[in-house]
């Protein structure tokens, strides 16, 4: 276990380039099953996540190797389409698995998926999905087995454009006999890169990034080398970074495009923005202002995973904010670390009331999941003091090395190891 120790207040200034999306490399890494041979992804951060889905691949029989952002995976010996348990509960992501596995042996057996507590996440849209292309599904206490001697492309409506469940879908279709075609899919930036994979693998598959995704099923797929688009949760977390503290930062090797809704957010706030192809300035020199309302909701609205980061930004502005979460239920729990610090923010039902002050004091506080996570290093940053932000292994999950990321913006954060007292 370590924690960070972070002395604050200090403008972040600088430039940094943005690692390659968790939240890509995962299902793209899975999809790598689908065909026989040596996949190459380029600009995969090393994150806890990733290499739990590195270890998940090896038990299946794969060869897995991570190198200086260059994942290989060998997929001709694949031996089992049983996904361990162990590992399989300390990351969600490793339902995407279920997809691949099912269209390339006919079977494959996992166990509910772990990962953060924020809120019920539950997986019968994936389920359904796979019902429709054809497959038989058992489940028994925690295991789930999915069979199918071969999917069958048909018509999948989701109730909810759940992330997880179109990209398990797209990858269970991309061989199925026929065309199929998703209603309300999701239409993040992950899922046009994972269709972009899957069409350099030889896939058949138009309309991801709208809400209609058709994918024509092919005969069979090709392993192929691949680069992970930039994480834009990460590019958003440093620029909410360098407005809470009033730096000026400029980010490299991103997308703008997926970050216009806080774009639009930090410019409400009175941060200055400017953008130039790949390139995102931010600069604050003065006391941010108050949003008067920002709710969560799919892309292209403003993003669960950026809420308790741009918190931290709203509780030093001057007014009042109201920050509305409609995507996980239990996505307020970084809110009692912040108060501790200083911020005057109440909760009711699915909505924070957010009374800017005038700074942060330094404290020590626990990060309960990923994205609370960062947003207590953002406040430790922009905080009057030293804060310790325990439970950092949350913060691995999605953030290649957070220390060393902020450290070469200027900022004094070390990690440490934690000290345990025998009793």
């Amino acid at each position: 276990m370590d924690k960070l120790v972070i002395e604050g207040g200090k403008p972040l200034s600088g430039s940094i380039r943005i690692h390659g999306a968790k939240n890509a490399a995962l299902p793209i890494m899975a999809a790598s099953l689908l065909a026989e041979g040596n996949t190459q992804l380029h600009n995969v951060p090393h994150l806890l996540d990733i290499e739990v889905m590195l270890h998940i691949l090896e038990r299946l029989g794969c060869g897995a190797k991570h190198d200086l952002g260059k994942v290989t995976i060998d997929t001709s010996l694949v031996s089992s389409a049983r996904v361990p348990e162990d590992l399989m509960s300390k990351m969600r992501s490793s339902i995407f698995l279920m997809g691949p596995l099912l269209a390339r042996f006919g079977e494959v057996s996992i166990y509910q998926p772990g990962g953060c507590a924020i809120g019920e996440r539950k997986i019968d849209l994936h389920l359904r999905g796979l019902e429709a292309l054809g497959a038989v599904i058992e489940e028994k206490d925690s295991q789930i087995t999915c069979r199918a001697k071969k999917l069958i492309g048909a018509d999948v409506q989701l109730d909810f454009p759940s992330v997880g469940a179109t990209e398990n879908i797209m990858m269970a279709a991309a061989t199925a006999k026929g065309t199929t075609t998703i209603t309300n899919a999701a239409r993040e930036p992950e899922i046009q890169d994972l269709q972009n994979f899957l069409n350099a693998m030889g896939a058949n598959i138009i309309g991801a990034g709208t809400s209609t995704i058709t994918i024509h099923g092919v005969e069979r797929l090709t392993s192929c080398t691949y680069e992970i688009i930039p994480d834009r949760i990460v590019a958003g977390t440093v620029l909410i970074a360098a407005a809470a503290t009033r730096g000026n930062v400029t980010l490299t090797h991103c997308n703008p495009a997926h970050l216009n809704s806080l774009i639009h957010v930090l410019k409400r706030a009175g941060v200055q923005t400017s953008v130039c192809n790949d390139i995102i300035n931010v600069s604050c020199l003065g006391r941010p202002k108050a949003v008067d309302r920002i709710v969560t909701s799919p892309y292209p609205s403003f993003p669960t995973d950026l809420q308790s980061q741009v918190m931290v930004l709203l509780s030093l502005a001057d007014g009042f904010s109201v920050m509305k979460e409609t995507v996980f239920e239990a996505r307020f729990k970084h809110v009692d670390e912040l108060n501790v610090m200083g911020a005057d923010i109440s909760v009711d039902m699915n909505a924070a009331f957010i009374r800017g002050v005038p700074r942060l004091y330094g404290a020590t506080v626990e990060a309960t999941d990923l994205r609370a996570g960062a947003a207590l290093v953002i406040a430790g940053l922009a905080a009057q003091g030293r804060t310790v932000v325990e439970q950092v292994h949350h913060i691995d999950r999605g953030y290649d090395r957070i220390e060393q990321l902020f450290q070469s913006l200027g900022a004094s954060v070390e990690r440490q190891p934690v000290s345990f007292v025998a009793p």
